[in-house]
């Protein structure tokens, strides 16, 4: 406790001199902050002892201290929380003689008057009552009464945590859902939002339950921000408000030697999202032990705290006999799920593998899960920055963490809260907790950015290329981190952002005029004449082709929806695709149609396809790779070249094969070629890499690809077995599949059938089981898995190699749409 010299206490000799001695308190120079709070409560202690004294109090009583008081956090305008404990026998005079002095001074007293059995009867029934017990401190009187009732209460808590940690968890939602959430809100309530000062009271309370700790790593020093800002605001309003308005703003950074009120406001942003995160993580650790205890949980229980109250051996030693017991289903290389989190895998290399941040966030998110704070603290301090330009794998991961929708935003957080996306996003840092003072927006510019790719997430359905959606989606904003218009100074930014990712030109390019005019769609929308040719003009000499279009028009809404609800109506939306609708009949009209392009058989498909013409079996080229990159990483995939006669079921049966041996499609290619005039032979390219890290040996793809062209192997039956004894994970919703024949414009020479939907294991061998049941020949086709998305594209005719009729082609896009679920 802060000490001071005698002749500053104030005694009892009248509420005015200890009020004086409080102002002068408050208004000298020198440290604010905690150690203004403590002497600020060992003062007021000095003074209820001297009233307490004075009163004349007899044996067996006592002054106690409860809530903030309690913990000697006494802020300017706080209330005075108090306590007289008894033993039953109380002069009913003796209150007014201590309360009147209070009342007089100015101070705001929330007292009660209970015996030990009355105060523990009121916690039982009240839990506000029991958390500020929790935090009794003695003040006057009888210690051994105070001491005895800490004890009881502490008992009571910890005895009786099953039941009062839900209500408490409940209490704090019911807060949330008043106040909201203090890192978002331009004027937010530091005590009781989200994140606020009342959550660092339950912490301390789980806690006390023995039963779970928070993760404490920047915890005291974001309570004691936000309690410092609290103290300001005291001073500066000269009331007890939690809530930080607009006009206090200024006055309050002043005071705390801030350089403005934008600044000030990160700061407090910052300070809550350690809060909120400690508190996630803590009310997690809480359901496993609280699951553990009814008998609901995998793991068995143990005493000590997850995060601390035991040395880095126990925990380590705990941590293994935990591992021992518990279930652990894989989820991605390096990465499995253990009671609800995505964990390391026992044998997982952080140090060797700078995706694995970024693998295990697509697997949680995607699984619905979050990825567990050890690890996530564990992946900040031990993997190395990913190699410039990133890793293909790196981007195709970011981009399935985006497409996850919700489920990326908890995910997103633990990454944030160890800093691990300005690792991955250096110019994130810019907009991280960066206020926005416009009141249509209801988010701080980097929540908005992850929130507007959240909805770019259901509209990947729309757009051919959703990985640049989704990317564009994140990044659109960066540029409000930088003076001048954010546009501009962002379509720079991404440029570089989107080189440093890996993209090909192409993509940086669309990228680019993306972010550059993902405002030119709703602007001109809204302010120019929809009549005038000039107006489509405008748009379609900004983005130039259909796909591009696409985009935008998707990035267009999702932005608006992720601004807040005053940012978007059906007017809005209505102006915005009649627009669209007419700068797409200008670029469709300005587009050459014709046959599909294809690039001229290489060297070794030639030798394959002569190879399968000549002896009208197979002919496979099958090469297990790796691709060092300029960290030395080394990811795994196999490419696959395969020469057969034509035949039907060809493609859903090799895809099927893939299938059987874990291997996930990256991209394939199907195509017709008739090297010795003999009759055609299809070629298929195929690019995939091994679920888990391990790729299949050679020798048994090669016999199982001819088991199943031969019908030795029944793909279907054995996918479906293996489907059926998986264990169901919960997964997350995804947008519907979208299969949609395309205009006759696409090609012609075949009807084009695109499909796009959420990638999963066997998608392919489903899609091509069922055009083959329609009877069609796929001609060509061309597969891409962006992300967590497929697009792909086939082009079918009938068995004379036809184009479809309309009316053949609509049932052929129905049978594909019912075997995709």
């Amino acid at each position: 406790m802060t000490s001071h010299t005698d002749d500053s206490r104030p005694g009892p000799a009248g509420p005015a001199d200890h009020a004086a001695a409080r102002a002068r308190l408050l208004t000298a120079p020198g440290p604010g902050g905690r150690a203004r709070r403590a002497e600020l409560s060992a003062r007021t202690d000095d003074w209820l002892a001297a009233l307490f004294a004075s009163a004349g109090a007899p044996a067996g009583v006592a002054v106690v201290a409860v809530g903030g008081y309690g913990r000697g956090e006494l802020s300017p305008r706080s209330d005075l929380d108090v306590l007289l404990l008894h033993e039953g026998r109380l002069d009913a005079a003796l209150p007014e003689r201590l309360w009147y002095p209070v009342w007089d001074s100015g101070a705001a007293l929330d007292h009660s008057v209970r015996t030990p059995a009355e105060a523990r009867a009121v916690a039982a029934a009240d839990l506000k009552a029991q958390l500020g017990l929790l935090d009794a401190r003695h003040v006057a009187g009888d210690p051994a009464l105070t001491a005895a009732l800490r004890s009881t209460v502490l008992a009571d808590w910890r005895e009786g945590a099953v039941r009062r940690l839900p209500e408490l968890r409940e209490l704090g939602r019911e807060r949330a859902e008043r106040h909201g959430e203090l890192s978002f809100l331009l004027e937010p309530d530091l005590k009781e939002a989200r994140g606020g000062l009342r959550d660092v009271v339950a912490l301390d309370a789980i806690a006390a339950s023995w039963l779970a700790d928070a993760p404490r790593e920047g915890l005291d020093a974001a309570a004691l921000r936000l309690a410092d800002v609290r103290d300001a605001l005291h001073l500066v309003t000269g009331r007890a408000t939690e809530r930080l308005a607009l006009q206090d703003q200024d006055q309050v950074a002043e005071r705390l030697g801030v350089l403005d009120a934008d600044t000030l406001l990160r700061q407090v942003y910052e300070a809550a999202r350690t809060v909120a995160y400690a508190a996630d993580v803590t009310w997690r650790a809480v359901d496993r032990v609280l699951a553990a205890r009814s008998g609901r949980g995998r793991r068995p229980l143990r005493r000590g705290f997850p995060f601390g109250g035991a040395s880095g051996a126990a925990r380590r030693g705990a941590g293994a006999v935990a591992r021992g017991a518990v279930e652990r289903r894989p989820l991605a290389e390096g990465v499995v799920e253990m009671d609800g989190e995505a964990v390391l895998a026992q044998g997982a290399r952080p140090a060797a593998d700078p995706v694995l941040p970024l693998r295990a966030a697509a697997a949680a998110a995607q699984n619905g899960l979050t990825v567990s704070h050890a690890t996530v603290r564990r992946l900040a301090a031990e993997c190395r920055p990913l190699p410039v330009p990133w890793p293909d794998e790196a981007r195709e991961q970011l981009v399935t963490l985006l497409g996850a929708g919700e489920a990326c935003l908890p995910v997103w957080e633990a990454l944030e809260a160890e800093g691990l996306i300005t690792r991955l996003l250096p110019d994130w840092e810019r907009v991280r907790c960066r206020p926005q003072r416009n009141a249509v927006h209801r988010w701080t510019v980097d929540r908005h950015l992850v929130e507007t790719a959240v909805r770019a997430a259901a509209m990947t359905r729309r757009v051919a290329r959703p990985d640049l959606l989704l990317v564009a989606a994140l990044l659109h904003d960066l540029g409000k981190g930088w003076p001048g218009d954010h546009s501009e100074a962002g379509e720079v930014i991404v440029r570089d952002v989107a080189a440093r990712m890996g993209f090909d030109p192409e993509s940086v390019e669309t990228l680019a005029v993306l972010v550059r005019h993902h405002l030119t769609l709703v602007d001109t929308a809204t302010r120019r004449d929809p009549d005038d040719p000039a107006t489509v003009e405008a748009v379609t000499k900004v983005v130039t082709t259909l796909p591009r279009l696409e985009l935008l028009r998707a990035l267009t809404e999702a932005d608006a929806l992720a601004t807040g609800p005053a940012a978007w109506s059906g007017w809005r939306a209505s102006l915005v695709d009649g627009l669209a609708a007419r700068a797409a009949a200008r670029l469709a009209g300005d587009a050459a149609s014709g046959p599909e392009p294809a690039a001229a058989p290489t060297a070794e498909q030639e030798r394959l396809a002569v190879e399968a013409a000549r002896t009208g079996e197979p002919a496979l080229s099958l090469l297990a790779h790796t691709e060092a990159d300029s960290a030395g990483t080394e990811p795994m995939g196999v490419r696959l070249l395969l020469a057969v006669p034509d035949r039907p079921g060809l493609l859903g049966t090799v895809a099927g094969v893939l299938a059987l041996h874990r291997l996930a499609v990256r991209a394939a290619g199907l195509r017709e070629l008739d090297p010795i005039g003999a009759g055609p032979v299809l070629l298929l390219s195929w690019t995939v890499a091994a679920e888990f890290g391990e790729l299949p040996e050679a020798a048994r793809l090669r016999a199982d690809l001819r088991r199943a062209l031969d019908g030795s192997l029944d793909v279907s039956r054995r996918l479906a077995e293996r489907d059926a004894a998986a264990p169901r994970r919960r997964g997350i919703p995804t947008p519907p599949p979208v299969v949609a024949v395309a205009p006759p414009v696409a090609s012609a020479t075949a009807t084009v059938l695109e499909v796009r939907a959420h990638d999963a294991p066997g998608l392919l061998h489903r899609i091509g089981r069922a055009l083959d049941g329609a009877g069609v020949r796929v001609r060509t086709a061309h597969v891409s898995t962006l992300g967590a998305d497929v697009v792909d594209a086939f082009y079918l005719t009938d068995a004379a190699g036809r184009p479809l009729s309309a009316g053949r082609a609509g049932e052929v896009a129905a049978a594909v749409r019912e075997a995709l679920g």
